[in-house]
Order: structure tokens, then sequence, then C-alpha cells
């Protein structure tokens, strides 16, 4: 029981260090946006141009199952990185990485919606970037507390201690969780594939006319 509760404490403490670690990348990558240069904005602000007209005209929408799967494969990359990084034990400063880097991406992606498109960004960012990640980023702080724990676990018996130990519970439990987020990363991208696509629609016509688009 106490080894539970020890656990338990110890896995808390992880939830709460992965989770200010992205909020610290989100907070980077927001002032990322800073650091642009013109040009960079402009060519940015370009291909968004593009993509909008693109999303408003439905066109994403002829091939929804190869899109699917490019969105899930993206998705289940993610996840299979940070297993492998988790089952390599020395691969555990590239878990912190990845979840430092996917803070990053958003941030700077909606920052850089903020910054250029004002409300009409945030709007944006509202019904496509942030309605996935609000599932996304649990899923990978959950596979990224598991395969820190996993590799914790690891060090602590087969290193520090230098003794055998039965790592097949511990192995299995990393297994099937990582199975399990791998599952849940495949409801998350239906939902982009076929949710997430109509509810930028109802948004892009007013980016399309916007200043930032109209006046490059």
């Amino acid at each position: 029981m106490r080894a539970f509760r020890h656990a338990l404490k110890e896995q808390n403490i992880l939830y709460i260090f992965v989770a200010v670690l992205f909020l610290v990348g989100v907070i980077f990558g927001a002032l990322m946006v800073n650091a642009l240069s013109l040009e960079q904005q402009q060519d940015l602000g370009r291909y968004l141009g593009n993509f909008f007209v693109t999303v408003n005209q439905g066109a994403e929408a002829g091939q929804p199952a190869h899109s699917y799967w490019d969105i899930a494969g993206l998705h289940l990359k993610w996840v299979g990185l940070i297993w492998i990084l988790g089952l390599s034990v020395i691969g555990l400063p590239g878990i912190l990485i990845l979840d430092f880097l996917k803070g990053v991406l958003v941030g700077f992606t909606v920052g850089y919606l903020v910054g250029q498109f004002s409300w009409h960004g945030l709007l944006f960012a509202l019904v496509s970037v942030a309605p996935p990640n609000l599932l996304i980023i649990p899923v990978l702080i959950v596979c990224s507390v598991s395969a820190i724990a996993f590799s914790l676990h690891i060090i602590k018996n087969r290193v520090m201690l230098q003794r055998p130990g039965n790592i097949t519970r511990p192995f299995a439990s990393y297994v099937g969780m990582t199975l399990v987020m791998g599952l849940i990363m495949l409801g998350i991208s239906s939902f982009e594939t076929w949710v997430t696509p109509t509810m930028m629609r109802w948004v892009t016509p007013m980016l399309i006319h916007s200043p930032a688009i109209t006046g490059m």
C-alpha cells in the first residue's frame, strides 16, 4: 500500500512537470511570432491565404479516408516515438524535448493567427486548433508520463540497485497504456478529418476578406 501511494505521488509530480514543460513551450512558441521577419510573415500570410481559400471551397473533403490516415499516422508517430524513447531509457530527455516542441507548435500557431488576424484569427484557432488539441495534449502527456515512469523504473531497479527484478508487469502496463492512447488518437483523428474542416469553413470567409490577406 505504501509503495502504491509512493508511485501515485511520483506520477502526480511527473504529470505536473510535463504539463508545466508543455506550457512553457506554448509561451515560447507564442513569443517566437515576434521574432519573424517581415518577409517570413508575408510568406506565411500567403500560405495561409491559399489554405483558407482551399478550406472555404471544401477542396480538402475530396478524399476523407486519405486525409484520415495522414492525420492518424502523424499522431501515432508521436505516440510511437514517445513509447520507443521510454523503452530505450536513454531517450528520456527526448520525451521532454517532444513535449516542449508540441507546446511550441501550438503556441506559435495560435500566436501567429491572433497576431495577424486579430479576433478572426482567435476564432479560427478556437474552431481548428483548440478542439483537437484539448484531447491530443492530455493523451501525449499521459504517454509521456507513462514512458518516463517506465524509464525511471528500469533505471532504479536495473542500473542503480543492480538487481534483475521483474519488469514483465511494468512493461505490460506500459504497452497497454500506449495501445489505449493510440486508439484514442484514432478517434481524435476522426474528429479532425470530418468535423474540424466543417467548423473551419464557418470562419474562413471572414479570414479570406481580412486586411492581412487582401493587403498582400
